[in-house]
This record gives structure tokens, C-alpha cells and sequence, in this order.
């Protein structure tokens, strides 16, 4: 089968687009799918590059997030048949996640585990359906499942133009808040006003902490006065402590990663004085991605797909994705 394929960690570079990798084959309680789509996270990178006490079985098949047909069905397995269609949750309970610890969906087909299956409505495509597990099902978690905003908030996003910055956004419009989404650059700017957002910032342009408390005002120690109710900060480093800043007395940060770093400078006086609540979420589980396959079956969402290209042209778009040249997702349709 055509496969990308990773033989050592390094660069993109190190990624090989090859036709005749061999098939996988469908074992007791697995199922072997034809991959209709695949879309890329920037955890596919940090695999590329390698990663810290992390020993990933090479050569492998990267890819996390995936949607197909069901091509075999191995022993044991009663619940599925050929050609049911399914999204792929990537996170094998044994063995770890795909395009990791075992092979991804960067290829036509696909060994999965049973329990990983989630049946998919007929109405929804496998493009829309492959956009959703790490990235909306992470931003889901994150929003409903810990139920962090409410009805009329004032909700700042950073790093909004990407995978799960899109998903926040929509997921925060949704709920009914007011919506300040940041990114880097004009283009991303207005596509997230297109996007619905209510306000939008270009963060190498604007200090979104002054913004915020330029426009909602100081947040007050002794009254709910002034700032925003709450602000999802999946980026970390130079940000954390412009966003303890402009967070109202009893307001959310929520966090989920740190992509510009783990460790910030602090200032604990923030959260004592002004009540803050930190909210870590981490992941996202099956009710995450059935409940989104439910939203965009309702047309209540639409993920945001910047790209969609063929397996030859994988590299190329996790390029784009190294870069932050993407505005969404990328998918890759095999």
C-alpha cells in the first residue's frame, strides 16, 4: 500500500512517500480500514523531531487522527462489518497512541483496535470526521465537559487560527460568549472574524492583555469589575503572565498544553488576589467525539479545514503546519 513513512527521527526530510508498504493484516479483535481521511496535529511534528523519554517503534506510520471504511474484521470482533463506516479515537488503551506507538493513518489502510471504533452518521463526510479527535475533541473536553463557560462570558483565545484554537472559538460562540480571538498575522485576523468571532486581535500588532483591559477595563480585587471571565491559553511562555493580568476576580484560565513553553515566569499574587481558577484539561474520550459527529450532523459545526491533499503531498502540508502557515486543519485524503 502507499504509506508516508518515518525511518528516523530529524526533519520532514525524513519522511518517505513509498508504494509498497506492506498490508496490514486484521487480528483477533482488530479491524483493518481503508483510510478515507487523516489530518495532521502538530504532535505529528514533535514525533518527526522525537521526543524525550518517548521510544517510538521505527519505521512508523505517523498520524493520529483518522476516518475510514472497515476493510476486515478479525476474530472476536462481533460489533462491526465490513464497510461500516467509523472515526478512528487514536489512543489505543494497550499500546498508545497511533502514528506514535503504532502505525497512523498516513497510508490507505489501517490496523485498529476494536475499542477504538466510533460509528459515524451517514451525513457526516470523513474529511469533517477526520478534523475532530485530537483537536475538537481536546477543545471539547476542555469547554463542555468541564463546563467552563457560561452564557453572555467574555472568552479570550489565544493561538485561535489553529486546530484546537478553531475548535474554541466555535465551541465558545456556540455556548453564547463573547468571543476575542488572537493570532499572528492580518489574514488569520480576518478569518477569524469571518469565522464569527467578536472581536479579533493580531497579537504581533496588539498587547491582548492591555486590549482586554483597555476595552472591559482593570480587574478589581474587591468587586467583578473589569477584565475578562475567561481566557484558554494552550501556549504557555511569554503569554502566562499577561493572561493572569487581565482575568477578572473569580475568572478561568484554561489550559491544555504550552506550545511556546512550559515553564513561565509566575506571579502567584494573581491567583490569590484576584481568585483566579487554573483549569487543566487533558486529551479528550469517545463522549467528546460522538457528541461533535452529533453537532456537525446537526449542522450545529463545521470544522475549519484550511487544506486537503493527497497523500503524495503529505509532507507538504505538515510543512505548513511547522510553519503556522495553516488557518484549521490540514487533511490528507489517501
Amino acid at each position: 500500500m502507499k504509506a508516508v513513512v518515518l525511518n528516523r527521527h530529524g526533519t520532514l526530510d525524513d519522511l518517505a512517500y513509498v508504494e509498497d508498504f506492506p498490508d496490514p493484516q486484521a487480528v483477533a479483535g482488530h479491524v483493518v480500514i481503508r483510510v478515507r481521511a487523516t489530518s495532521f496535529n502538530y504532535h505529528d511534528i514533535f514525533t518527526v523531531r522525537g521526543m524525550p523519554g518517548i521510544k517510538v517503534p521505527l519505521p512508523l506510520i505517523i498520524g493520529l487522527d483518522m476516518a475510514g471504511e472497515i476493510l476486515e474484521v478479525g476474530s472476536g470482533v462481533t460489533a462491526w462489518k465490513e464497510g461500516d463506516r467509523v472515526l478512528v479515537n487514536p489512543l489505543n488503551r494497550e499500546r498508545g497512541l497511533m502514528g506514535e506507538m503504532m502505525h497512523g493513518g498516513l497510508a490507505e489502510k489501517c490496523l485498529v483496535a476494536e475499542h477504538q471504533l466510533i460509528r459515524m452518521p451517514r451525513t457526516v463526510g470523513f474529511e469533517d470526521a477526520a478534523a475532530l479527535p485530537v483537536a475538537y475533541g481536546t477543545a471539547h473536553r476542555m469547554i463542555v465537559t468541564h463546563d467552563t463557560i457560561r452564557k453572555g462570558d467574555k472568552v479570550l483565545v489565544l493561538g485561535a487560527s489553529g486546530g484546537v484554537g478553531t475548535g474554541c472559538v466555535l465551541l465558545a460562540k456556540m455556548l453564547g460568549a463573547e468571543v476575542i480571538a488572537c493570532a499572528g498575522g492580518a489574514d488569520k485576523v480576518e478569518r477569524l472574524r469571518q469565522l464569527g468571532a467578536d472581536h479579533v486581535l493580531d497579537y504581533k500588532e496588539t498587547d491582548f492583555s492591555k486590549w482586554a483591559i483597555a476595552k472591559f477595563g482593570k480587574p478589581q480585587r474587591r468587586s467583578d469589575d473589569g477584565g475578562v471571565d475567561v481566557v484558554v491559553n494552550f501556549t504557555g511562555g511569554d503569554t502566562w503572565l499577561p493572561t493572569l493580568k487581565c482575568v477578572k476576580r473569580g475568572g478561568s484560565i484554561l489550559v491544555c498544553g504550552a506550545t511556546a513553553g512550559f515553564d513561565p515566569k509566575e506571579d502567584l499574587r494573581y491567583i490569590w488576589s484576584f481568585e483566579l481558577k487554573v483549569i487543566g484539561s487533558n486529551s479528550f474520550y469517545d463522549d467528546n467525539l460522538k457528541a461533535l459527529l452529533e453537532l456537525i450532523e446537526q449542522g450545529k459545526l463545521k470544522p475549519v479545514i484550511d487544506e486537503v491533499l493527497p497523500l503524495r503531498d503529505a509532507v507538504r502540508g505538515l510543512k505548513l503546519i511547522e510553519d503556522r502557515k495553516v488557518f484549521g486543519k490540514v487533511v490528507i485524503c489517501p
